[in-house]
């Protein structure tokens, strides 16, 4: 008697071979034992008749790094198949850190990645300083899925240099062998790497860029080079100038993450999104780290299964009237009762007039910010269930023309519907031609792996996080404005791929020997649906969630941790060292 059996679904095993219908996977305790069309009896079984089996997804871009400390279930990763998952990106984290620095990293990560500062103030218990005792502490929890995490170089600076590192001072050569040790202890400790971040547009609350954003090449070769030495771990880079902005030519940041990936002997992977101020740069950017590969250096772009931008509705307290003098009163209403409000024509008409002064302020100051202010052609319907390929007749602005209106009339309108709970995307990088095709060739392209998903980031913008969902009902099903992708291999994309970039060699396919991290899903019927905005972080911060129907299980390391779309009391789930 095996511990568990699924029975009798469509393999997809994540090695991108084709489906295998009518296949069975014996698992006893965290292993995969046995797989056939007739592998014997099991103490609990698993119809999976009409379902998929896949692998577990391997999620490598997230920002748990502070809710790991507090939270067992991690979602919203894990309510969409997600079984291990990598923190520590984009150069942000918390380890190593001084007592005294605790808010300066809260505020670090606030900044950067959106998540509430009092829910990290109240949540974390801080029982670690150095790197490996950050590590010491997740291996204490348990949880619904296996984690890892990278050093990342905003604390490591702060640590060493103290305010002249948070200040993105120039670093001297000792800071540089102190940092480099550092790094590799870490590495040796079990991160799974180094992360960087030099995007001008990653800054902590007060304004500042985040440390590291201007280190000198010695300072980032030295620091690769003490992850090269420990023969393991990724350099992770959040390049400069990708994002759009003026400050470094991107071409110049690829060629010395090529250049570093040669001289280290490690992956290097950097993160690439189509901008709308050169929307086919990235093509260019791409081709240099296929150039790279075709050398032998392991040079990854890490690109994205969506467009990232923000959205807009009266439920996340994000959109055009928030902060106008007009709307105070309905402030701490809620999302039904503003909704109910607005209906009110002179009110309508007074929020209307305010925002038009309002962004025709902005526009002295903040040129760029009123502009997407009114990129009513850019600003779409989200619906549910969700599109985040929207075409052009889901624009405020077509839908404006159709009802003889204003496009600022009908967006406010749309923010009223279904008593304000719709929502609405402002796609900002990923979709400067209003099609996902840019996201379809980088998803094809040999030297890509798929991330940015940035679980537990954003939280009150965005629920990326949901992206293993989209990627197997838009991408694999249901596009309709260009070609799909095989489902074996978008799965693929999201297991032994991922899985690969980190080493992770005991996971990412289903095979016998391999441990049992696990999905059954009922694809024909998946579905995601509309995010919700929910207080449920410590000090009653506030994040959005996205649901997804149709996972019938999810396994990790034997144990089925969520079933028909709902977590059970299972956690199995430990830290990964490297």
């Amino acid at each position: 008697m095996f511990d568990l059996v699924i029975r009798n679904g469509t393999l997809i095993d994540g090695t991108g071979g084709p489906p295998q219908p009518n296949m069975s996977v014996a698992v006893d305790g965290a292993t995969i034992v046995a797989i056939g069309s007739d592998v014997g009896p099991a103490h609990r079984e698993i119809d999976a008749t009409g379902l998929i089996i896949t692998p577990g997804f391997v999620d490598i871009h997230t920002h748990y790094d502070g809710q790991a400390t507090w939270d067992d279930e991690l979602a919203p990763s894990t309510e969409h198949g997600v079984t291990t998952l990598v923190m520590g990106n984009c150069g942000v984290g918390f380890a190593p850190v001084r007592p005294d620095h605790h808010t300066l990293l809260i505020e670090l990560m606030e900044g950067v990645e959106d998540i509430p500062g009092a829910a990290l103030a109240e949540g974390m218990q801080w029982e670690w300083e150095s790197f490996p005792e950050y590590l010491d502490a997740l291996e204490r929890r348990s949880y619904t899925v296996d984690i890892a995490a990278m050093i990342a170089h905003g604390p490591l600076r702060a640590y060493v240099m103290g305010d002249r590192g948070a200040a993105n001072e120039p670093a001297t050569s000792d800071d540089i062998a102190e940092m480099a040790a550092l790094v590799t202890q870490a590495v040796e400790a079990g991160a799974m790497g180094f992360s960087t971040s030099r995007t001008i547009t990653h800054r902590a609350l007060g304004g500042e860029p985040v440390p590291g954003t201007f280190a000198a090449e010695d300072e980032l070769f030295a620091l690769g080079n003490a992850v090269g030495r420990t023969g393991k771990g990724v350099f992770e880079v959040a390049p400069a100038g990708v994002a759009g902005e003026d400050l470094v030519a991107p071409r110049v940041e690829v060629d010395w993450i090529c250049r570093l990936a040669g001289e280290i002997g490690r992956p290097v992977t950097w993160l690439m999104l189509q901008n709308s101020f050169a929307p086919d740069d990235w093509r260019e950017l791409m081709e240099l780290s296929a150039d790279a590969v075709d050398a032998g250096h392991q040079v990854v772009p890490q690109v994205a299964g969506r467009p990232f931008g923000i959205l807009l509705g009266l439920s996340t307290g994000r959109h055009r009237f928030a902060r106008l003098p007009s709307f105070e009163p309905l402030a701490k209403l809620s999302a039904a009762e503003q909704a109910a409000a607005m209906a009110n024509p002179d009110l309508k008409a007074r929020l209307l007039t305010e925002s038009v002064d309002a962004v025709a302020k902005m526009a002295e100051t903040e040129p760029i910010g009123a502009f997407l202010a009114n990129a009513f052609n850019q600003t779409y319907l989200l619906g549910d269930p969700v599109d985040y390929e929207p075409g052009p007749e889901k624009s405020v602005a077509w839908l404006a023309d159709a009802r003889g209106v204003e496009p600022l009339d009908e967006m406010y309108e749309r923010l009223r519907e279904r008593d304000g709970q719709a929502l609405l995307m402002m796609p900002l990088l990923g979709y400067a031609d209003g099609t996902g095709d840019a996201l379809h060739d980088m998803l094809t392209h040999p030297a890509a792996v798929l991330g940015l998903a940035d679980g537990g980031a954003h939280v009150n913008f965005i629920c990326d996080a949901s992206t293993p969902t989209w990627m197997l009902t838009h991408w694999a099903r249901d596009r309709s404005r260009g070609p799909q992708l095989p489902l074996e291999y978008v799965v693929a994309k999201m297991t032994s791929e991922t899985a690969a970039l980190f080493e992770l060699t005991d996971r990412g396919v289903v095979s016998v020997g391999k441990r049992a991290d696990l999905n059954v899903i009922d694809h024909a019927n998946l579905r995601l649906r509309e995010p919700r905005l929910v207080a449920d972080l410590p000090a009653g911060g506030t994040r959005l969630l996205q649901a997804a129907e149709g996972y019938v299980a999810t396994v990790v390391a034997g144990e089925v941790t969520r079933e028909h779309d709902v977590f059970t009391d299972a956690r199995p789930g430990r830290l990964v060292r490297s």
